[in-house]
């Protein structure tokens, strides 16, 4: 029996006629790529896990971002690398540090050409690797560490940030550097908040590009979210939302399709995703024992994303995607 062409088949015959009726597509407006800038360095250097990503210096800074603008993308997030790491990451709320100095270098250079986000956490700063202040438990102490956020966000507000990042899950961080932007008269800064953040395996090569482990071979369980939750995150997400968030965020991005639809159905809320570094390294990793095509499937997971619900995707494939869109 012969069966008559389908009307899906028929919007599906040519290029043009599927472009026409396709249902999401990605733009370059809704990227946004990570860059790693390191203190104390004068030149830019690879990370053996993340093929293709530079540790960027503050002077090559400029000419990397300035590629993006050339490219179409006009969004970053920054991750500040310090020269000194202590118990009380003390280098990230100090006035010279080096996120603070990238954020003032892009604004002065860029204005609001470039949007500017910058992650909020002390991990990177601390030599035990951990987001917050550890007692002498050895657990992380939350409130104390709330503290100490809310003095990183008045800095990078000063230098001109458009979105700060909180990004370490502690409880009630964004109602305090909310609270701590008001006084201050910083009302126009935006809060990017990692609302649904989980305990994943994916995030091994960004710890490498950051010079970050977790002491005593611990981990964020306690304050990360476990991978088998669904209903915690849209909890997290709605508290983010009530304490002053501006977007919300869920990381990673691919494993957690269902929380990111989730979470734009119940909120309709700005919704970011990040594909982390885990996610970027498979796919190179598997793409170089020619077992598929690298752009292409970053294409279709980024896709897959934004199909899912995500208003911006965080992702190192920004630049390499741009030029195949």
């Amino acid at each position: 029996m012969a069966y008559p062409v389908t009307r899906m088949r028929r919007l599906r015959s040519n290029a043009h006629i599927r472009s026409l009726v396709r249902e999401t597509n990605l733009d370059h407006a809704d990227l946004v790529l990570p860059i790693f800038i390191r203190e104390g360095i004068d030149q830019p250097y690879p990370i053996s896990g993340m093929p293709n990503v530079m540790v960027q210096s503050l002077a090559s800074l400029e000419e990397e971002v300035k590629s993006c603008l050339d490219s179409g993308l006009h969004a970053v997030m920054l991750f500040g690398i310090p020269v000194q790491k202590d118990a009380l990451g003390s280098s990230a709320y100090s006035e010279d540090n080096i996120t603070v100095a990238s954020i003032m270098a892009l604004k002065d250079k860029f204005q609001e050409d470039i949007v500017v986000m910058a992650d909020l956490c002390l991990d990177e700063y601390s030599d035990h690797g951990h987001c917050g202040i550890v007692g002498a438990d050895g657990k992380v102490q939350n409130d104390e560490t709330l503290v100490l956020y809310s003095k990183i966000a008045l800095l990078y507000a000063k230098a001109g940030v458009d979105f700060v990042a909180p990004s370490g899950m502690m409880d009630g961080q964004v109602g305090a550097i909310r609270s701590s932007l008001d006084s201050a008269g910083y009302h126009n800064t935006a809060i990017l908040a990692y609302s649904a953040k989980y305990a994943s395996a994916l995030y091994g090569p960004f710890r490498e590009a950051v010079d970050v482990s977790i002491a005593n071979g611990g981990d964020r369980k306690t304050y990360q979210q476990d991978i088998g939750n669904a209903s915690e995150s849209l909890r997290e997400i709605a508290l983010d939302i009530e304490e002053g968030a501006d977007m919300v965020m869920v990381k990673p991005a691919i494993t957690n399709l269902d929380i990111i639809a989730k979470a734009k159905e119940k909120f309709n809320f700005p919704l970011a995703a990040y594909q982390v570094s885990g996610e970027y390294s498979m796919v190179l990793a598997t793409a170089a024992k020619g077992m598929f095509d690298a752009r292409a499937t970053a294409y279709e997971m980024l896709l897959s994303i934004k199909r899912a619900g995500a208003d911006a995707i965080i992702t190192y494939f920004a630049k390499e995607i741009v030029s195949y869109l």
